[in-house]
């Protein structure tokens, strides 16, 4: 490890000289490319020059305890050690992770995906809540959400509802809420008192950008429709809804949420890339790993993983055992302990397959 370390630390120190080079300074694409490989590499490559000073100052004053010293200084030395130590543990353990590879897709925007499942309107209901906690938890790391797609019911909940949610590292976080959501309650729509459970699958996709998915126009149907829902009489007799249908996949993608049509094309297309990139991505990974559904972030979307029991107030993350006592804080888009659980688990697994 200290090796690969010792490597990335002579990288870092190349891209410094390159980035300062007039030669490089003229060329943008050129400079943009090193001064990203820079910026990735600074995070690990701080962590490793820390270590190192740690372990000098450890080495430095564990000599200066076989000197002759007084009682004050020995005591604050031994203090400093202490310190020291438990620093230098902790970069142990920081490492490693650092190192883990880089998602390519974790800076990215996210196109999510939730649709109501099994129990009919309750189950749509479920789908409402689980959109109004996504958007509470971007607004409070200060992401933007730009809905695409709903189809909403009389009651308030949603069939499906497609949106994007735009803030830096978007990806990385809400990557692992893509599977099976279930619900515990006594329905609204229910007047007995009993308790049912219902669904609502999630996917989570990183938006894709042109460059990365070429989709070919030959390839495409488009269709044009009225929009449905709030909107009042232009909504209903102007053809400005989306529908188009990537014909190799079978894929379909609609848009009805812009009244021009032009930008409801726009917001579907960018469904579609995600969609196909999503699927070449999940095809390459069931290649070449067997054991991916067993894995936290697999983005799996038959895989229950969580259940939200009203009555117990309860939340739990089925994937790595974890349940917390506080639902409605949860739904209320406090999503932080549960994500930073899962991420911290996944990056468990994957140190254990490189070790």
């Amino acid at each position: 490890m200290l090796e690969k370390l010792q490597a990335l630390d002579e990288k870092y120190r190349e891209l410094e000289s390159l980035l300062a080079d007039p030669d490089t300074m003229q060329d943008v694409a050129r400079w943009q490319h090193y001064n990203k490989e820079h910026a990735q590499l600074e995070p690990v490559v701080a962590a490793f020059r820390r270590y190192q000073q740690v372990t000098q100052q450890l080495t430095e004053n564990r000599e200066m305890l076989d000197e002759p010293l007084d009682a004050e200084m020995k005591e604050l030395i031994e203090q400093e050690i202490a310190e020291l130590s438990d620093e230098e543990e902790d970069l142990k353990k920081q490492l490693p992770i650092l190192l883990l590879p880089k998602d390519p897709n974790d800076e990215k925007n996210v196109i999510m995906e939730i649709r109501g499942g099994v129990g009919g309107e309750e189950a749509a209901l479920f789908a409402g809540d689980l959109f109004r906690m996504y958007a509470r938890y971007a607004e409070k790391r200060g992401w933007r959400i730009e809905l695409f797609d709903s189809n909403a019911t009389d009651m308030g909940g949603f069939k499906e509802v497609v949106f994007l949610v735009n803030g830096s590292g978007a990806y990385s976080r809400l990557k692992y809420e893509s599977g099976t959501h279930r619900v515990q309650r006594v329905p609204a729509t229910e007047s007995g008192g009993r308790i049912h459970t219902s669904a609502a699958t999630v996917a989570v996709l990183p938006e894709a950008e042109d460059v990365e998915v070429e989709i070919d126009p030959k390839d495409l149907r488009i269709d044009t429709y009225c929009a449905s829902g709030a909107g009042g009489q232009y909504v209903n007799r102007t053809e400005t809804a989306i529908r188009i249908t990537h014909i190799p996949t079978g894929i379909v993608v609609q848009c009805q949420d812009e009244k021009s049509q032009l930008k409801n094309k726009e917001k579907a297309m960018k469904v579609l890339r995600a969609r196909l990139q999503d699927l070449a991505q999940q095809q390459q990974a069931d290649a070449v790993a067997a054991d991916r559904k067993s894995q936290v972030g697999s983005g799996d979307r038959s895989e229950r993983i969580r259940t939200y029991n009203f009555p117990q107030g309860r939340v739990t993350d089925h994937r790595i055992g974890l349940t917390l006592h506080k639902i409605d804080a949860i739904l209320d888009g406090d999503l932080d302990e549960l994500l930073n659980a899962l991420i911290t688990a996944d990056q468990a697994e994957r140190l254990k397959q490189i070790q």
